[in-house]
């Protein structure tokens, strides 16, 4: 239910909203990974590059350093990599849920009979 009384937005500053930009423009780093850094929707960052190029907002004061960059690349590989491990990891729980049910299924005489066999 939702609550009573006018609906509030975050207002970001210009500051934070020139940084942003300036962050989804560095070689190698996407819009995506950006917004998702930042706590906000990937399209509100696309409009603001599409206000820094039209001039409404300014982000010729905003600077970088080269770091962040670097930080930006390496959570995306980290992100990559963690995706490959839950898959991976998903697929053995299935493989594990697999083979015991086909155990528990086998009859109970066919394992005796194996056994009986090898002793002999």
């Amino acid at each position: 239910m939702p609550r009573p009384g006018p609906r509030t937005t975050p207002r970001y500053s210009e500051a934070f909203k020139a940084t942003a930009v300036a962050l989804s423009h560095l070689p190698g780093v996407q819009v995506q990974d950006v917004a998702a850094s930042l706590y906000i929707h990937p399209f509100m960052l696309s409009r603001w590059r599409k206000q820094v190029r039209e001039g409404a907002i300014v982000s010729r004061k905003v600077k970088l350093e080269p770091e962040v960059a670097a930080e930006l690349k390496a959570l995306r590989k980290l992100k990559k990599q963690h995706e490959q491990l839950k898959m991976e990891h998903d697929l053995l729980k299935k493989a594990i849920a697999f083979t015991s049910a086909r155990r528990a299924s086998s009859s109970p005489s066919s394992t005796v009979v194996k056994a009986r066999t090898r002793s002999e």
